[in-house]
């Protein structure tokens, strides 16, 4: 067991990250790239970092190609420029540049397997500087343990500490709200740094306390660990109590600190808080008898000194010690201002609370003039490393503080030994390096054998290096120790080392802890992941004295045999047994074998001769020096390679056996012929070809190593199958039963070997059922054949013992049966299913049988419960085969198929027949007329239906899904009666429009089939379910949006504010007029049986039952449905609707229709009263004031405005028609506009002889005098109508003489002799007021008869139409 690399976590949103973080500037490269970002860049940093290097990074690397990072386009060395901090836990991290920060948390999420992962994910973003210019400088997070007593180790929140250029420290929660601030020194922050308690390991090892140290240049901070866990855990509390309260949060008192003036270094860039240290006697006097000289006096006891080491330049690493008691804990001014009121010593728990009832002004006062920073108390370096061209860049403490690794600007990496204050050994060739300590501990299991069993547990140190300009992750034991792992990483990644652990912990409070943190973690930003390293402890042992180093190392040698690919088997067989046998201790031996078990290259006979060979050497060892483990393991594989070799003998045999004929199968050719139509017709649609790789074939082999990770040996020497993926589980049912299905292997023999290895019946049954249900194809090639095959191995397999039980009553349901039960009942391969319920059928009824027989002796038929619901079960196969067969059909709009099994209709409830249906119809697009056709062909007798089928030999396609069709609507009497279907279809039409509202036809089509429904009761519920859930909400958003421009809106307002294109718009308020017409209808046929589009006023206010509601059943055998009620049935459950209610609504829904088809200027809800407008968009089946009596005469006048405009747009509209071609049924040229008008405005209480007189009007200005003849006939004021015509043919008469450009002579001439005022009259027509002006004189003269017939004679105006008719005959008589 080696070194390795285990990723425990990754990041989500790590570019969302970079995104932020540099969103004011362009992330530029560090090293010069090509532009383009997925070609490779070459960076030779490495070369010159690596040239006097000479050592093989490329150990145990676990690399990452250059393509992937550049092709990820997160390749620039972006996180370099980052402050980033990771909490110990590894449940926070913080990255954070100049001003900006963003918290990533921990989350688990279950990935594409199933398996949870931790991930870190973006929790809080957002800018933490609030002084002009500072940035963010250093950050750390650190965890703080829980005070419970039931807490185990796990942090109960973490703070964020944030060191800014300003010199302010603030403190923050995980979700960025601030804590605590504080200026303790007015020069930039460059480092912080935290130390946590640790539990001695030995009893002369002085306890540490806690601590957080703040490096200024010149300056060294150190606040107490204990007082600032107190500080900050009642920050939290108050925070939280002012925001539940919504008051404002007291500023908390400031912190208790020391502070040190650090002098006689020239520049410090890092430093280390390496705690309180007590020199020996000796050590004292030596010290003594330098500084003080040869007369120096000594105390009795040594001091306590606090130790620091800093590096930087000038000294490059300087030593301080800080004597304890020598400078007093600095508060600001504040404190000292209410220093009077304190009752305990400044550096205790109590002192951090001060000043929390200072009134608003003094906060005030306190916020705007800058904070005191006290002075430091100076320290004098003790010694150092002089280098004066050496520049130390950090330093890095070790987790038992003796030892530090310093990096510097020359690439080396020095150890330093603390308590001598020395350099013991230098590392070179690492420019910009990373460094992290990582202590690990002995195993139990290695002390167990050893003499010093009984001693604490050892440690081991490592030094953890890693370069970014070679892209390599080194593994150092100390002191002297070799290089022991090394990992290829990549080049832009960080190294994140915490160096604490909990704060608040205790040498009390952490007994029985377990603190689940991370010491070393490397951070890759190109993938995101987080790896930490994993390093066995005998690493750091002697490789000479080390019998288990020896054993890593033969370990090696067989990884490296085993990853070879040109060992031919012999040779590979005589060093995996050579190297099993040298391996010493049992747990590397043991990891061996299982690695020589999994390699896919080693053959069966080499497997079965080195278990051979390691089985008798393991038993000739004394029972008191072996591990039980191995032994069993090593014979329970061998076992298996046994059983693997005999099942692969068997499938090449020669002498393959014939099924001998049973009784139970006679009478199954009946059963095929009888659904062999069904299952060609099956197989037409499941055969057709599909691409897959040659390694997912099932046909492929099973490799040995395959077979053995499914198969385990118990205790009691049975083999247990173990159930891993789906697509392994076939490939060893393959493996096993393929060859007795298709009769190339003996099948007894077989089940013999099978039986003999001890695995369960139950487990070979279902990898049996397994492999018959995934070969589907091939079995109905020859289904006689297999089926055959199929019945010899289940009956082989119920014979065996444990199967079926001996005390089984056949009056009970066997287990044994119910388990195919169950199988057929959940698998989607229909046929399949089918043809093993039909085996599985008969081989349970010769049983039954014969357990009768022996019983009874009797020649009664035994009837059982297991053969009624045997009965039931191939009854719903064969219902399941025809309807799959159904859905199987290819629809034009493609996709895959869907599929249904006895399980899943049962769990759609009563309706899920019809709904698998109705998803079919929609995915065939197939009009509703057409489905009612094929419906009704199912009521014609079967030999009339059989003799139509024969006149049709070359029938097409269609017809076939029409045979189709009915034949699953034969075996669904009642799942798929004709209104059952037709109202999961208008659902399903009426929900995939909602997917999709610019698909209007489904909302058109869904309408149809709602027509189609013969029972009111379910289209009354149908279309109540319709307007409630999708239809009123969009409704209700088009009103109001034409209210709000007073016009048709345009196509990006309807989009915006319906979700739907304009002409989209206008298909779906037509949609709305047919679905509220519909539930009138039904409403009145409910009532009282009279005609719904009469608005009569005597309708009740809601449907009453006086029609008999129709009964919904089920078949027999698919009783036993669970699962939601079927839209019918929903239907049936819907509350009777308003009838008035439902006409206002229909009313307005015309009303939108029409200003939409003919863009007419409208503020629809402005044409309803106050009563009117708050009854819209009510539930229908409620009871609103609706308006009554007569209406304010200024909205009629606006609503006849309306309706006229309406009119004229139509008129328009039709003008390129001819007068005698019929008008479409739909749109805006439909027929039926001008009487939808004469019948709003009478719902409106607009006069209709106005409309009349109005369309007949219109209909001679565009020239259409058919049209306008027809509709004059029912005008009932002829009088204004006469006069009105009069001005018109007046128009028409003044263009053809005076305006026309082709004037003739006679037309002159007949100007001249025309009476003065008649003359007069035509001067005075404005022709331009005619759309059409060119119209013939013989229309023109045939009006002017309409018009002499149509006024009195007493009429002012009838000797002028008397003179217009005269002029017009003479004008026609000279033409």
């Amino acid at each position: 067991m080696s070194c390795s690399l285990l990723e425990f976590c990754r990041l989500q949103e790590l570019r969302t990250v970079r995104d932020f973080l540099f969103q004011s500037q362009k992330i530029e490269p560090a090293e010069n790239k090509n532009p383009t970002d997925n070609e490779l860049s070459w960076d030779t940093s490495d070369w010159e970092s690596a040239w006097d290097n000479g050592e093989n990074p490329e150990e145990n690397s676990t690399s990452t190609t250059t393509v992937e990072e550049e092709t990820t386009g997160q390749g620039e060395p972006w996180l370099q420029d980052c402050v980033v901090s990771l909490s110990p836990c590894s449940d926070l991290l913080v990255v954070a540049r100049d001003q900006k920060a963003v918290f990533l948390s921990a989350k688990w999420r279950t990935d594409d397997s199933g398996r949870e992962a931790m991930t870190l994910a973006v929790s809080w973003s957002g800018i933490l500087g609030t002084e002009e210019g500072e940035c963010i400088s250093s950050a750390i997070s650190i965890p703080l343990a829980s005070q419970k007593r039931s807490s185990t180790g796990r942090p109960d929140w973490t703070c964020v500490v944030v060191g800014f250029t300003s010199g302010y420290v603030r403190f923050y929660t995980e979700s960025g709200v601030l804590l605590l601030a504080q200026l303790l020194h007015e020069d930039p922050v460059l480092r912080l740094k935290c130390r946590t308690y640790e539990i001695p390991r030995h009893p002369g090892v002085t306890e540490q306390h806690e601590e957080l140290s703040i490096l200024y240049p010149a300056a060294l901070v150190t606040i107490d660990g204990f007082s600032l866990f107190q500080s900050l855990r009642a920050c939290r509390n108050q925070v939280a109590r002012a925001a539940a309260a919504g008051s404002d949060v007291v500023p908390p008192p400031p912190l208790a600190y020391k502070k040190w003036g650090l002098q006689e270094m020239d520049t410090i860039v890092d430093h280390s808080s390496v705690g309180v240290m007590t020199l020996c006697v000796f050590d004292q006097m030596k010290n003594a008898s330098i500084l003080g000289g040869f007369h120096a006096s000594v105390k009795g006891s040594p001091p306590a000194m606090s130790q620091y080491v800093t590096v930087g330049a000038g000294p490059y690493t300087g030593f301080y010690y800080a004597v304890e008691g020598s400078s007093q804990p600095l508060l600001s001014h504040v404190a000292l201002a209410v220093a009077s009121k304190l009752t305990s010593a400044l550096f205790s728990a109590a002192s951090g609370w001060l000043g929390w009832n200072k009134n608003k002004n003094e906060e005030e006062v306190a916020q705007k003039q800058k904070p005191k920073v006290e002075a430091a108390t100076p320290l004098g370096i003790r010694f150092g490393l002089p280098d004066s061209r050496r520049h130390g860049e950090s330093i890095c403490l070790s987790p038992c503080n003796t030892l530090a690794g310093v990096t510097d600007d020359f690439g080396r990496v020095t150890l330093l030994d603390l308590a001598r204050g020395i350099a013991i050994r230098m590392w070179k060739g690492y420019r910009d390096a990373q460094l992290g300590w990582l202590q690990v501990q002995e195993e139990r299991g290695d002390r167990e054998h050893s003499p010093s069993a009984t001693l604490p547990r050892r440690h081991a140190l490592f030094l953890i290096i890693y370069a970014p300009r070679r892209g390599i992750l080194e593994v150092w034991a100390m002191q002297r120790g070799p290089r022991v792992g090394a990992f290829t990483v990549g080049k832009h990644c960080r190294l994140l080392y915490a160096g604490y652990r909990l704060m608040g912990v205790n040498s009390v409070t952490s007994q029985g802890w377990q603190l689940h943190t991370q010491q070393v973690c490397l951070l890759d930003p190109i993938t995101g992941a987080l790896r930490t390293v994993n390093i066995p402890f005998h690493l750091a042992l002697s490789d000479k004295k080390s019998e288990r180093a020896k054993d890593m190392h033969l370990v090696k040698k067989l990884s490296a045999i085993l990853k070879s690919r040109d060992v031919d088997p012999e040779t590979l067989e005589n060093e995996a047994k050579s190297v099993l046998l040298e391996i010493k201790h049992p747990a590397i031996k043991k990891q061996a074998l299982e690695s020589l078990l999994s390699n896919r290259n080693t053959p069966v006979s080499c497997l079965t001769n080195i278990l051979c060979a390691l089985n008798d050497t393991l038993k000739e060892q004394a029972a008191d020096e072996l591990d039980v483990s191995l032994p069993q393991l090593c014979s329970s594989q061998l076992k298996l390679l046994r059983l693997y070799s005999d099942i692969q003998q068997l499938q090449s045999a020669a002498d393959t056996q014939a099924c001998s004929d049973n009784d139970s199968l006679d009478g199954i050719e009946d059963e095929l012929s009888r659904v062999g139509p069904v299952l060609q017709r099956y197989a037409q649609f499941t055969s057709k070809p599909s691409v897959s790789f040659a390694q997912d074939s099932p046909d492929s082999p099973l490799p040995v190593q395959a077979f053995l990770s499914q198969m385990e040996c118990t205790e009691d020497g049975e083999v247990k199958v173990i159930r891993r993926s789906e697509a392994e589980w076939s490939q060893l049912g393959n493996f096993l039963f393929w060859g007795c299905l298709c009769g190339r292997s003996p099948l007894h023999k077989v089940c013999d070997t099978l039986q003999q290895a001890g695995i369960s019946p139950q487990q070979l049954l279902c990898l049996l059922l397994s492999v018959w249900l995934q070969r589907e194809k091939e079995t109905l090639q020859k289904p006689a054949e297999t089926v055959r095959h199929l019945h010899t191995l289940l009956v082989a397999l119920s014979n065996m013992k444990g199967a079926v039980e001996e005390s089984w009553d056949p009056q009970s349901v066997s287990p044994w049966w119910q388990q195919i039960r169950s199988t057929c009942i959940q698998s989607h391969n229909a046929a399949a299913s089918l043809l093993a319920a039909l085996v599985a059928h008969r081989a349970a009824k010769a049983s039954i049988t014969s357990r009768a027989d022996s019983k009874l002796q009797s020649e009664w038929e035994a009837v059982s419960l297991e053969l009624e619901q045997w009965v039931v079960c191939v009854r719903q196969l064969e219902d399941v085969l025809v309807l799959q067969t159904l859905l199987l059909v290819p629809s034009p709009q493609g996709g895959a198929a869907a599929q249904c099994s006895i399980k899943t209709l049962l769990e759609g409830g009563t309706g899920g027949i019809a709904d698998s249906v109705s998803k079919w119809v929609f995915r065939q697009s197939m009009e509703p007329e057409r489905l009612q056709e094929i419906l009704h062909s199912r009521e014609i007798p079967g030999e009339d239906q059989q003799e139509q089928m024969e006149g049709k030999k070359d029938e097409d396609d269609a017809d076939r899904t029409a045979e189709l069709l009915v034949a699953v609507c034969k075996r669904f009497p009642h799942s798929l009666s004709p209104d059952m279907l037709f109202a999961h279809c208008c659902w399903e039409y009426v929900v995939q429009w909602n997917k999709d509202p610019e698909e209007s036809r489904h909302l058109s089509v869904a309408v149809e089939h709602l027509k189609l429904i013969s029972s009111p009761h379910i289209q009354l519920g149908i279309s109540t379910m319709m307007w409630s859930t999708f239809i009123v909400k969009r409704f209700s958003a088009a009103a109001f949006l034409m209210e709000k421009v007073g016009k048709a809106p345009k196509d990006r307002l309807c989009r915006r504010d319906v979700g739907m294109g304009d002409k989209a718009m206008t298909f779906f308020l037509s949609c709305c007029v047919q679905l509220l017409q519909i539930l009138m209808e039904v409403t009145g046929i409910l009532v009282k049986n009279q005609s719904p589009l009469s608005f009569l006023s005597f309708y009740a206010d809601s449907a009453t039952e006086e029609v008999p509601a129709p009964e919904l059943s089920v078949e027999e055998a698919w009783t036993g449905a669970e699962g939601p009620a079927s839209i019918a049935e929903l239907a049936l459950e819907q509350r009777g609707v308003h009838y008035p209610l439902v006409q206002h609504h229909c009313l307005l829904a015309s009303l939108l229709h029409a200003a939409m088809s003919f863009s007419v200027k409208v503020k629809p809800l402005s044409l309803f009263d106050s009563k009117g407008k708050n009854a819209f968009f009510r539930d229908l089946t409620t009871i609103q004031l609706m308006p009554s009596g007569d209406m304010d005469p200024i909205l009629v006048s606006m609503r006849q405005e309306f309706l006229l405009r309406v009119l004229t747009g139509w008129v328009q509209a039709i003008d390129e028609a001819p007068n005698s071609s019929p008008l479409p049924s739909t749109g805006p040229k439909a027929d039926w506009w001008p009487s939808l008008c004469l019948e709003l405005g009478t719902l409106l209480q607009v006069n209709p002889d106005i409309l009349r007189r109005h369309l007949v009007c219109e209909l001679y200005n565009q020239g259409l005098d058919l049209r306008a003849e027809e509709v004059m006939l029912e005008v009932e004021d002829k009088d204004v109508l006469g006069s009105q015509l009069l001005v018109l043919t007046g128009q028409r008469l003044s263009y053809s003489l005076l305006h026309s450009q082709s004037q003739t002579q006679t037309a002159m001439e007949l100007l001249a002799r025309l009476p003065p005022t008649l003359c007069t009259w035509l001067k005075a027509m404005d022709p331009s007021e005619l759309r059409s002006p060119l119209i013939p004189l013989p229309q023109t003269s045939r009006l002017v008869s309409r018009l002499v017939e149509m006024l009195p004679e007493n009429h002012a105006q009838y000797s002028l139409a008397l003179h217009l008719l005269e002029a017009v005959d003479v004008l026609i008589t000279d033409d």
